[in-house]
C-alpha cells in the first residue's frame, strides 16, 4: 500500500520523478509560481494545448533532463465553484495517471493547503490508486508500484486521518468485491473474528443454535434455503469504561441474493454478492475506528445470510415472528433484507444506543428514484439527519432525505394476517422497505437508514471510484462519530 506523507520541500529546488499541481480554471500562474525555473516551460507547453485548469482535466508536462522530468498539471475548475471533493477527485487523476509512469515517489502540491484539504488530498491518492486485482494472473502492463505520494506543505495530523479513513473505505471496497465462493456467512464472519483480533475488539459471533434460542427467526427464514447457515455478527468497540455517547450500527449482509423462490431475472442477479456492502462499510468502520481513539462506545451487529432457492427456503405467504415479537407476512422473499433486519434493529434497540445507524443496499426503488450517485437517507429524528446531510457535504458521499410521514404508504403495510407486509409494492419503493424497518426500531431511539442501494457498485470509473464496490459511507459515519465525541 503506498504512503502519503507530508513534505517541506522547497519547490524551486525540488528534485523528484514526478510532481502534481493543482490548479485553478484560468489561476494557473499562481499555481507555478512557486515552480521558479520551471513555469516557464511548463507553462508554454500548457498553453500550446490549451489547458487552463478545467475541471477534471490533467495535463502531462515532459521536461527530459530537467529536475522534474515529468509534471501534471490537473484542474480543479473555477475558484468560485469548487467544493472540497474537487480536490479529492484531482488528487486521484494525479495518482491514477501517474501509475502509468515509473514513478516510486510523487509529490503533489497545492499553493493554499490548509488542514482539511491535506485529508482530503490524502483520502484522494490512496481511493484513486485503489485496484482489485487479486484474482488477476495477469496485472495490468506499464503501471508502476506507487510507493510514496508526498503532500507539499501539508498538515501531518489530517494527512494521517486521511489515510485512515481512505483505508478504511478501501478495505470495505476489497471485502464487497469478494466473490459469493470466498465470502459466504461462515467466513464472513471469520473475517470479523479475524479482525476483532487484530484491533483489539470485542466479537461474538451467534450460530444457528444461538439465533434459534433467541428468537431470531427472521433473519433465520432469510438464510433458511442456503447450504450456508446465517451468522450475527456483534462487534464492539468501547474505548473507556466512561465513554461519552453508546451508538449502534446494523449493517446488511447478504453475501449473495439471488431473490430467494421470487428468483431474480439473470441479468439482476449479475452483482448480487454486492448485497453484503452494508456489513463491509461496518467492517470498514470498525478497522479503523480504533485508529481515530475516539471516546464512544460503538457496536456493530451484522446480519449474514445468503437468500438462495430450494425445498426449504422461506415463502411467500409464510408468516414470522420476529425478534421483537411483532410478526411478519411474506409477500416476497426478495425482500429479504429488511426481514433480515428487522431481528438486527430489534436486538440494537436491546443495546439502549442513543443512536442506531443502519447501512443497506436495501431497494432498486432508490436507485431509481436518487440515480447511481446519491445514496438515500430516512431518519425519525431531524436533528440527526441534518448532522447527516451537512457531513455528507464534506466527505463527498451525497446524501438525500427522503420521507416517512406519508401515512397513505404506510397503510400499504398492513396485512390482514400479520402485524406487518415485508413488501408493498412497486412505488415508493424505497419508502415503504424504510417504513418497514421503522417498526423495528425502538420509540425513543434517534434512528436513520442509509438505502446505498444505487451507490454500492459501479459498472463504469469516475473520479475516484473504481469499477466495482464503492466502499460508500465509510468516511460519512467515521466523520459522524468523531463529531459525536465533540471537541
Amino acid at each position: 500500500m503506498l504512503k502519503v506523507l507530508k513534505s517541506d520541500a522547497n519547490l524551486s529546488e525540488l528534485r523528484a520523478q514526478s510532481l502534481g499541481v493543482l490548479v485553478f480554471e484560468g489561476k494557473m500562474d499562481e499555481a507555478l509560481d512557486a515552480l521558479g525555473d520551471l513555469k516557464g516551460p511548463i507553462k508554454l507547453q500548457a498553453d500550446i494545448e490549451n489547458f487552463n485548469g478545467k475541471k477534471e482535466k490533467a495535463f502531462k508536462v515532459t521536461l527530459p533532463g530537467s529536475r522534474i522530468p515529468r509534471v501534471f498539471l490537473v484542474g480543479l475548475g473555477l475558484e468560485s465553484e469548487v467544493k472540497l471533493d474537487d480536490f479529492r477527485v484531482a488528487a486521484a487523476i494525479y495518482t491514477k495517471e501517474a501509475q502509468k509512469s515509473c514513478a516510486e515517489e510523487l509529490y503533489l502540491f497545492f499553493p493554499k493547503i490548509s488542514a482539511p484539504l491535506s485529508q482530503a488530498i490524502a483520502e484522494g491518492c490512496l481511493l484513486g490508486s485503489y485496484q482489485f486485482d487479486l484474482y488477476k494472473t495477469k496485472k495490468e502492463k506499464g503501471e508502476s508500484g506507487i510507493k510514496d505520494v508526498y503532500i507539499i506543505g501539508g498538515d501531518d495530523e489530517f494527512i494521517e486521518r486521511g489515510v485512515h479513513l481512505a483505508c478504511g473505505q478501501n478495505y470495505a471496497r476489497g471485502l464487497a468485491n469478494e466473490p459469493p465462493n470466498v465470502i459466504n456467512p461462515l467466513s464472513l464472519a471469520n473475517i470479523a473474528s479475524e479482525l476483532a483480533d487484530d484491533m483489539k475488539l470485542d466479537c461474538k459471533i451467534y450460530d444457528e443454535k444461538g439465533l434459534e434460542e433467541m428468537g431470531m427467526n427472521a433473519l433465520l427464514a432469510v438464510g433458511k434455503g442456503s447450504v450456508n447457515p446465517p451468522r450475527l455478527i456483534h462487534l464492539t468497540y468501547k474505548q473507556a469504561a466512561d465513554s461519552r455517547v453508546k451508538v449502534a450500527l446494523v449493517g446488511k449482509g447478504l453475501t449473495f441474493d439471488s431473490g430467494g423462490l421470487n428468483i431474480k431475472a439473470s441479468e439482476n442477479m449479475r452483482t448480487m454478492k454486492g448485497d453484503k456492502a452494508g456489513a463491509c462499510t461496518l467492517l470498514g468502520v470498525m478497522r479503523t475506528l480504533p485508529k481515530l481513539n475516539l471516546q464512544i462506545e460503538v457496536h456493530a451487529l451484522i446480519g449474514a445470510v445468503e437468500n438462495m432457492p430450494s425445498g426449504s427456503s422461506y415463502k411467500p405467504d409464510d408468516i414470522i415472528r420476529a425478534y421483537n415479537g411483532k410478526t411478519i407476512e411474506i409477500d416476497n422473499t426478495d425482500a429479504e433484507g429488511r426481514v433480515t433486519m428487522a431481528d438486527i434493529l430489534s436486538f440494537a434497540s436491546g443495546l439502549s444506543p442513543s443512536y442506531i445507524l443502519d447501512v443497506a443496499t436495501l431497494t432498486g426503488a432508490c436507485a431509481v428514484a436518487l440515480g447511481p450517485y446519491t445514496a438515500g437517507l430516512f431518519s425519525n429524528d431531524q436533528a440527526f439527519c441534518n448532522t447527516l446531510l451537512e457531513i455528507s457535504s464534506f466527505t463527498g458521499e451525497r446524501l438525500w432525505q427522503l420521507p416517512l410521514d406519508d401515512v397513505r404508504l404506510r397503510k400499504r403495510l398492513d396485512s390482514p394476517f400479520a402485524d406487518v407486509l415485508n413488501s408493498a409494492g412497486r412505488y415508493g419503493g424505497a419508502i415503504t422497505a424504510a417504513m418497514f424497518l421503522r417498526e423495528f426500531v425502538r420509540e425513543g431511539i434517534s434512528w436513520a437508514h442509509l438505502d446505498i442501494a444505487g451507490v454500492n457498485y459501479y459498472k463504469d470509473p469516475f473520479g475516484y471510484y473504481p469499477k466495482g464496490a464503492s466502499g460508500f459511507g465509510v468516511r460519512t459515519i467515521l466523520e459522524w462519530l468523531s463529531k459525536l465525541q465533540g471537541p
